[in-house]
């Protein structure tokens, strides 16, 4: 559980004294760290109770000069509830909705690959799942050596430009994906679509942080999952349709396929480039309107609110390099190692099944279209649980318990499936894959988990890709667990999986274990000054971001 800061004068108004940007003294980005601060104590007004209450330490939290918000910056900002609710709206319409626009094209090219497998690929080719695991295995790889260098890029060029170039580039390389011949040329593309796709999803949630604070972030977030869910869906429909071209003009459905959904996305990445405004106060231009989407006393809310929930997010321009320097020091932020484990464990017990779900059907008899239709409940599943467990997590503050409902929920299925006779009923084996694939999805949990607890924009932008390369080896190494000479019950792929998931169970427990003691050691330190010690310590510390004695890490 995030613990608040303690201020001297949390019950106290707003100070008229309070000091504006403009007359403040600014702190270099080494000075600053991440706060936790108090949810709104009343029912009509929109306004935080936060760090900038406090007229001795609040000009130790102003942002700095180069913030692109600067110019909105108001600590003595007043507005109601109700207009908040507002701009919260308008963020969702115009951000929100595109961005998950921009994360299903993402799912569609990432995704269509099993589709694929329905139709004969792996035979069409002349290969077997074990090309398939390896071609996986270089997709993956890939992604994940391109997710630093594409979110420090991003940092410096700004992700309304990086998302859109990424978009466009990797639309071409997976529509050309219909000229596949062999195994070489499977595993090229897999490495080029996986190299150009990588660092897309942490330089996206980098962007929403801009606009969202840590208690919306988590929901917002299970929209984007919820989305690639619902994209399965109407990605089952539509390979459907385009499977049913095989043999049109000699080509198989699944050259159709990757070349339609290919040039869909390159359609979304070039509105994207026009699209997509670079921060919450530069939204004016002529694609988005000369009076832009948001009035200046939107703007004023949009910035002071974020910059209440977390100082830190005013530390830095949003298309500010970060340097080698601080690079490294993120890179070796010991405090977020926990959840970097978790983001390489958590998911490898579901993987296998999820990946082999619709050749687990073809093995079991079902045709092209009905192995993907049969894919839809799991999905639905899916999606009822993450929103489920997400909004759970939001309303008791809670991360670590309810992020290991996954594996919890998980283990008893795979048991299960492990001991489930050769012989079984194929719609009760089907049933018991449905609902390993239905798990309870931690994924948005995590990921604005690993925000909240990186205590900095500069330790967010490699907190955030740091973790996704994590995601991205737990799949590497899920994919080399079912094997060819496993199939088709993957006894031992399976007791692989229940012996994860037990280790994952001691894993969750060690991290909450870990943060409890971390925030322990702090406040026996930071709990016994007083307001002056408290600013000395804030004018003279070499503590930077979560290792500063008023950081509390969430758990």
């Amino acid at each position: 559980m995030k613990e608040f800061r303690p201020v001297e004068n949390q019950e106290s108004k707003r100070p008229a004294s309070a000091s504006s940007s403009s007359s403040a003294p600014l702190l270099s980005n080494e000075q600053k760290g991440s706060y936790d601060t108090l949810e709104s104590s009343t029912s009509d007004s929109g306004v935080q109770q936060s760090v900038f209450d406090d007229p001795v330490l609040a000009h130790f939290y102003q942002p700095h000069y180069l913030y692109e918000g600067l110019h909105r910056f108001d600590p003595r900002a007043d507005w109601t509830k109700a207009e908040e609710e507002k701009v919260v709206s308008k963020i969702d319409k115009w951000i929100m909705s595109w961005c998950c626009v921009m994360f299903i094209a993402l799912q569609l090219d990432r995704g269509n690959i099993k589709q694929a497998m329905t139709d004969n690929f792996l035979e069409d080719l002349g290969m077997n799942t074990n090309d398939y695991n390896i071609g996986q295995a270089i997709f993956y790889s890939s992604f994940l050596l391109a997710e630093l260098p594409s979110q420090m890029l991003s940092k410096r060029i700004g992700p309304h430009r990086w998302i859109p170039v990424q978009m466009i580039l990797w639309s071409v390389v997976a529509a050309a994906q219909c000229g596949l011949t062999g195994r070489t040329s499977f595993f090229i593309t897999r490495g080029l679509v996986g190299m150009i796709e990588g660092g897309f999803i942490p330089t996206a949630i980098l962007y929403l942080s801009y606009f969202y604070t840590s208690k919306e972030l988590p929901v917002r977030l299970s929209w984007f999952w919820t989305g690639t869910a619902l994209t399965g869906i109407f990605a089952s429909f539509l390979a459907c349709g385009i499977l049913s071209l095989r043999g049109s003009y000699g080509w198989e459905g699944w050259r159709y396929l990757f070349v339609i959904e290919g040039s869909a996305t390159g359609i979304v990445g070039i509105i994207s480039w026009f699209y997509m405004p670079p921060s919450p106060t530069q939204t004016k231009s002529r694609f988005r309107g000369e009076d832009g989407w948001f009035t200046p006393r939107e703007e004023v809310i949009m910035v002071n609110r974020i910059l209440r929930d977390d100082p830190t997010k005013g530390d830095m321009h949003n298309r500010q390099a970060i340097g080698a320097s601080g690079f490294f020091k993120s890179l070796m932020d010991y405090d977020m190692w926990p959840l970097y484990v978790v983001g390489v464990m958590a998911y490898i017990p579901m993987n296998p099944p999820m990946s082999y779900l619709t050749l687990t059907l073809r093995d079991l008899g079902f045709d092209v279209m009905q192995s993907n239709l049969l894919t839809i409940p799991s999905t639905m599943l899916l999606i009822f649980m993450l929103l489920k467990i997400t909004k759970l997590s939001g309303r008791y503050s809670e991360k670590t318990f309810i992020a290991s409902f996954g594996v919890l929920w998980t283990l008893p299925f795979l048991v299960l499936l492990r001991f489930l006779p050769s012989h079984a009923n194929p719609w009760f084996k089907y049933l018991i894959t449905t609902l390993i694939c239905g798990h309870p999805y931690p994924h948005a949990i995590l990921v604005a988990w690993v925000s909240s607890n990186s205590g900095s924009v500069r330790t967010r932008s490699v907190s955030a890709a740091i973790y996704n390369m994590a995601v991205q080896s737990s799949s590497i190494f899920a994919a080399t667990i079912y094997r060819e000479d496993d199939r088709p019950d993957y006894r031992r792929g399976n007791t692989a999986l229940i012996c994860i998931a037990l280790f994952d169970i001691l894993l969750f427990v060690g991290v909450k274990k870990y943060y409890v003691w971390r925030n322990a050691q702090k406040e026996k330190v930071w709990g016994k000054m007083d307001t002056t010690q408290k600013a000395n310590y804030l004018a003279t510390t070499e503590d930077e971001g979560n290792k500063r004695l008023d950081f509390r890490f969430m758990h």
